[in-house]
Parts: structure tokens; sequence; C-alpha cells
């Protein structure tokens, strides 16, 4: 053989052999990466009993709220260890090195927000050393519980920190108001409309972080028994990363707070101490801008600004997919930065994204003073954070104060319109810094009418009579809601109506399962039922029965299911206007898919409509955009089964005295996802009766109900009730 040819044959084995070590180093089996034992060792630094009631609610008693806040993360994670790590995982943007690359998007998107630049940069210097002690608290309960059960963590996720934690927040607040539907609009084949011209009421997507929600408060002056009054409704899927958990958190530093939680929170996000509550409702202000970069034809990484060229920082970022079985492999992708924020270069333009609360690391800073506050004043002063980039809260407290706020980051703009809605990128003039302060934002406080209600609804009407913001105070850049949901419209009517409200029309109110006269599913119903019908049967015999539906959506309810199916609700009450001909044909179509499933078209509301949890199969009423809100998929047998709405409901009240009293359910119970619990499913009986169970605050009327008692990672005290360990 020829020298030459000889060097050529050698140079391709050579590389034939690299290549091989090179894709046996990226997708050879690798063993999953456990846990390490030592991990454990942070149980030592924490005083915290469990006390599990017979609902299996944990009460965490800490001798400190960073205690208090690790024994949150262990009840948590016996209840649903592995949707907190998978929130952990995703704010790390390593989602997709565990399962694969339908979570890609997420990865890229945690690169692309730049979100661990912002924790590392500000956590320690933004955060109070509470706020951190209690994320590494919270940190430290998680790493020990996945040191007592390797088989069941995550690889590549430990050891847990409080800045991962802290990442949890940043990654997940924006998807409250839609970012990532802004910026998947981005990636699709056309130029999408711009987040200016959307209509600020849009309802969220299923896949969006949540649905709707109420907020409603009764003062003394109209309540029958002079008590302050507060429903916590949130409306949330009733699983995943933003599913409500109970827990009630009790330090003797003076934390003592029950609520809502979701998956990585280590606060309760809303709830009541024994001073004062708030509930949580989405608004959708304008939050997002999208600016069009002018790029430099000789050079795309530069960009116009002020009239002179600048630099986009590049940078390229690796994303770890997970392929099949053990194998994975590394996609390196662009990310883009500009002056104005993340930078995405797409072939119909390059756009940068600006957000409210971009660079903010205090969301858990903020809810944890929320928590701690005592008086009206004290919660105000952690308002005033403005941390929350958005949630509205209604509020009540021992005093008989109420209030509603209309909560938000709201950029202060000046020029806005660059052209097709979008922002001209290449000024400074529209590149806003600055946000309305918080005392300037609508509000309504301890009102003549005495309640306030929000149901994702406009601010400008949370009761009646004086005391509502005037809305020509509010530019129509700000993007705020001027619309009335269903919700709104039945919470404005039922309380509007009735003023000495009991405790009974509280609860019934809020489970209140009907359809306004005045809203669009009432106009669509008309719509039909009074004009004149075609000379076909079926569509008479489906006419007959619409017309004797009542708007109502309780389980027994015969015509509910024709006219849901017909009608269709939706959550804004606002959407687009249907020619009746379209709505006949609707009614057809109902007809047929109940004749053909159920073989008549008066079944019960309750037969159709159903909430389904392991081997529980029960009827529930209720509906999109009613009060008692419940949205259903169609399952395989042509049912429709629940999946998100009214999920943790929690009513409080405080006597003349300022004695706090509470009751509470969830849709299914406190294992969220431990099928072998007797608390999988215990509370979904009294859910679908829309009934409360009670709130244990007291020690002592807790030990009345104690199901079991127990440190994190020790067995259970004498007496108690063997804890299984999942």
């Amino acid at each position: 053989m020829p020298a030459r040819a000889k060097t050529r044959w050698l140079a391709r084995i050579v590389a034939f052999t690299a290549t091989l070590l090179a894709l046996w180093v990226v997708l050879a089996p690798r063993p999953p990466a456990r846990p390490s034992p030592r991990l454990a060792a942070a149980a030592l630094r924490h005083d915290v009993r469990i006390l599990r009631d017979s609902w299996g609610v944990p009460h965490v008693f800490g001798k400190t709220d960073a205690d208090a806040a690790y024994g949150l993360a262990w009840a948590h994670a016996e209840d649903d260890f592995p949707t907190i790590q998978g929130a952990l995982l995703a704010a790390r943007g390593r989602l997709a090195s565990v399962f694969g690359p339908p979570a890609a998007p997420n990865d890229y998107m945690v690169a692309l927000l730049r979100v661990w630049d912002v924790v590392e940069a500000r956590y320690e210097k933004d955060l109070s050393p509470e706020a951190r002690a209690i994320c590494e608290a919270y940190a430290d309960g998680i790493n020990h519980y996945a040191a007592l059960h390797p088989g069941a963590a995550l690889p590549g996720l430990y050891p847990v920190r409080g800045q991962d934690v802290v990442a949890g927040f940043v990654h997940k607040l924006p998807l409250f108001f839609g970012l990532d539907r802004v910026l998947g609009g981005l990636f699709g084949p056309t130029r999408p409309e711009a987040p200016s011209r959307r209509a600020r009421a849009d309802p969220p997507g299923e896949n969006e972080a949540a649905l709707g929600s109420n907020a409603i408060a009764v003062a003394p002056r109209r309540s029958a028994d002079g008590y302050t009054r507060l429903a916590v409704n949130s409306h949330q899927p009733w699983a995943g990363p933003v599913a409500w958990y109970e827990v009630h958190l009790k330090s003797e530093q003076g934390w003592d707070m029950v609520g809502g939680v979701f998956p990585g929170a280590p606060v309760v996000l809303h709830g009541h101490n024994r001073d004062l509550g708030w509930a949580h409702t989405v608004n959708r202000p304008r939050l997002i801008d999208v600016y069009l970069l002018e790029t430099n034809p000789r050079n795309r990484n530069q960009y116009r600004f002020d009239g002179a060229w600048r630099e986009l920082e590049v940078r390229t970022v690796p994303i770890e997919v997970k392929l099949f079985g053990p194998l994975h492999w590394t996609f390196w992708r662009e990310t883009l930065w500009s002056v104005h924020g993340p930078v995405v270069r797409r072939p119909h333009g390059t756009y940068a994204i600006r957000f409210a609360g971009m660079g903010e690391v205090r969301q858990v800073e903020q809810w944890y003073r929320m928590n701690r506050a005592r008086s009206l004043e004290e919660w105000h002063g952690a308002m005033r954070m403005g941390a929350l980039p958005m949630f509205n809260c209604g509020y009540a407290d021992r005093e008989g104060n109420i209030e509603y706020v209309y909560n938000a980051r709201l950029p202060l703009r000046g020029e806005t319109d660059g052209g097709e809605g979008y922002l001209a990128g290449d000024t400074s003039a529209t590149l806003w810094t600055e946000y309305l302060p918080f005392d300037e934002l609508p509000r309504v406080t301890n009102p003549p009418s005495g309640f306030v209600i929000n149901s994702n609804s406009s601010p400008f009407q949370a009761t009646l009579g004086p005391g509502n913001p005037d809305p020509a105070r509010y530019p129509p850049s700000l993007g705020i809601e001027t619309h009335l949901t269903n919700r709104a419209r039945r919470a404005l009517e039922l309380f509007g109506g009735d003023s000495s409200v009991t405790r009974e029309a509280f609860d019934r109110y809020k489970f209140d399962t009907a359809y306004s006269p005045d809203s669009t599913t009432a106009r669509r119903f008309h719509e039909i039922v009074d004009g004149r019908l075609p000379d076909d049967p079926l569509l008479r015999e489906a006419a007959d029965l619409l017309r004797r539906w009542n708007l109502d959506t309780d389980p027994a309810n015969p015509a509910a299911a024709l006219a849901l199916l017909t009608l269709r609700p939706g959550d804004a009450d606002q959407p687009p206007p249907l020619e009746r001909f379209a709505l006949l044909a609707r009614l057809e179509e109902a007809a047929r898919t109940l004749r053909q499933t159920y073989g008549r078209l008066d079944v019960p509301w309750g037969e159709v409509h159903r909430l389904r949890r392991g081997t529980v199969d029960l009827p529930v009423g209720g509906g999109p955009d009613t009060l008692h809100a419940v949205y259903a998929r169609p399952a395989a047998d042509g049912r429709l089964v629940g999946w998100a709405g009214d999920s943790y409901v929690l009513q409080v009240e405080w006597d003349p005295a300022g004695r706090v009293r509470s009751r509470s359910i969830h849709q299914y119970g406190s294992a969220t996802l431990d099928e072998r619990s007797p608390h999988y499913a215990d509370q979904a009986p009294l859910f679908v009766r829309r009934e409360l169970k009670p709130v244990w605050l007291n020690e002592a009327e807790i030990r009345e109900h104690l199901e079991r008692e127990y440190r994190p990672g020790q067995e259970t005290f004498p007496g108690s009730r063997p804890h299984a360990t999942p």
C-alpha cells in the first residue's frame, strides 16, 4: 500500500474510533445520580413535629419559622414528591434531561430568560436572612426526604438549594400572565398578533397556569351576625405543578398560617392567620410587550437603538435531552439579549420581549411577609414591596376591615406602537422602566355596601354603589380589564341583593351553580329559544327541553347537559358573537350526542358531568364560569370529567370579638398522588355535595382529631398510628 494511502487509511481509523468514543461518552448508559445519604444530616438542624388530622391535613409545628418550612417540605413530599421534584427540575432548566423532548421548550425558556443569572446575582443581595432561611430549610426538607427515598429521587436534581426554591418562583410566575404563550407564538411560522393588540380578557388556554378564581369579602355591617367573612376560592388544575395543597404552619416565632401552597412553595400563598386573610384571583393587565428590532444587514447580531448599532448579547446554551432508555443527547441553542430583555430571532422578524417583574426574586419574601402580617397596615407594607407582578387580592381581618386590590406591576409606558401593535425597538422612548406605585392601583377599602368581590373581572366593579375605582384614572395602555365574568355578575347579584348575609347564605352564594340572566350564556340561550325553529323533529324536541332550562347546573338538572353542550360557556363571558344558524347547528349536534350516548335528551347533568379519582366516580354540578366552577374534558365513555376549577376552597370568618374560625374542602384529598392512602379521594364526596370540613387551628382540637404525629424521618410518637413510608 502506498505510504500516502496508508496514512489516509490510518487517519480514517483514528477519526472513526474517536467518533465511537464520543458517542459512547454521550450515549452510554449512565447510572442515575442518587442523593447522598449525607443530605439527611440537615434534619439535625430542625426541630419540627407534624400532626396529621383525620383528613390527613398536615399541621406543621416548628420551633422557628425555618423549622416550619422544613416540615412543610417533608409533609408535602410525602403526598406529592414527584410533582415537587418536577417543579424544581423545571426551574433548573433540566426537565428534558429526565422527561425527554416534550420538556425541552421549558429548558430553553429558562435559559432564554436568564432565570439563573437573576437568582445567583440577587439571592444574597435582595432577600432578607429570614426569607433565605425558610427557602434553605425547605430545601433541607426535600433533600432529607430524597436521601431516605432514593428510589423515588429524580437524577440531576440533588442537592436542592434555597436558590432552587427561589428560582421556582422566578420561573413560574410569568406563566400566570401568559409569557409562555407569547414566546410560543413567536416561534410559529408567521408573525403573530402582538400582545398589545390582544384582548386583555382572553381566557387562558388549558395548559396555562390559571383558569379563574373568586375572592369575596363581607364586612360586619352586611352580615346577619356581625361577622367578617372571606372566601378564598382559586380555580386551578386538579393535578400538577399548580394544584393546591392544604397546610397549617405554626412556629414559636409567631408564624401561624392556614391555606394553600403549590409544589415547591415554602410559604402559604393565600389563606389566613389569626388576624387576617386574603384570596388571590388572576388578573390580566398588559404585562408583556414585544419590540420589533431593526437588525444590521451587515451584522445580524447588531440592532439599532437611539441612532446607533448595538451588539446583541449572544450565548449558546446546552439543552440535555433524554432520547429513549438511558440515551441522552445535548443540543446547543442560541439565546440572545438586548437592552429590552430576551430576544427571539425568527424568519419573520427579530423580537425583544419585556415583561413585568423582570429581574425580581423577592416573590417568596413578599408572600412570607404577608403570612406574618397582623394588621391591614402591616399587610399593606408587604404589598408595597411590589414583588408580585400580578394577582388581585381580596382581604379581610379581625377588625372588620375588607378590601379589594388590583395588584399588579403596571408598566408606565410612553410611546407604545411601532406597527402592528408591536413596540418600536429602536428608541429608548418605548423602553419603560417604572411601574405604577402600589398606592395608586385600583383599590376598594371598606365600601359603604359592606362587600367586595372579584372573579377575574373588572376592578371598576368590585362592589355596588360608592367606592369603586374611577376607570378614567387609568389609561388604556395599562390593559386593565373592563369586562365582567358570569361569576362576577352572579356575585354582585347575590351579595348585592342580600343586606343581611348569614353564614349559610355566604356558603350558598359561593357554591352557586347558575348563569346570570345578563350573561352571554343567557343571551345565546334566548337567541335559540325565542326564535322560529326549522321543521325538524329532533331540533324541536331539543328546543322544547332547552326552553325549560333555568340557567342552572345542579347535578339533577335535566336540561343542563343539552344547554352546556350547545351554548359552551366561556370563562371570560365574552366569546365572539355567533349567528343563530351556528347555535342551531350546535343544538342539533348536542342532541344527537346525548341520544347516541344516553338514549335520551333529558339526561341529568350529574350523569354526564363527573368527578373521577381512582375508583371514585361521582356526579358533580357547576360548569365553566359558574361560582362553583368546574372545567371538564370528554372521557372515552362520552362523559365529561372534571380536571380544573373549584379546588381548594377556604371559608374564613371572624366573630365580633375577633376570634377566627374557618372551614375548607379539597376536590380530592390531602394525598395528592398516593392511591394507597385513605386521603386520596376522601374529600370528593363532600366536594360534590358542596360541603365543607372544619379547619382545626389549636393543638388541643387538632389532637381531638389526630390521625398520627411524627418527626420527619423518625418513628411516630407512642400512641399514634404507624406511618407508612411511600
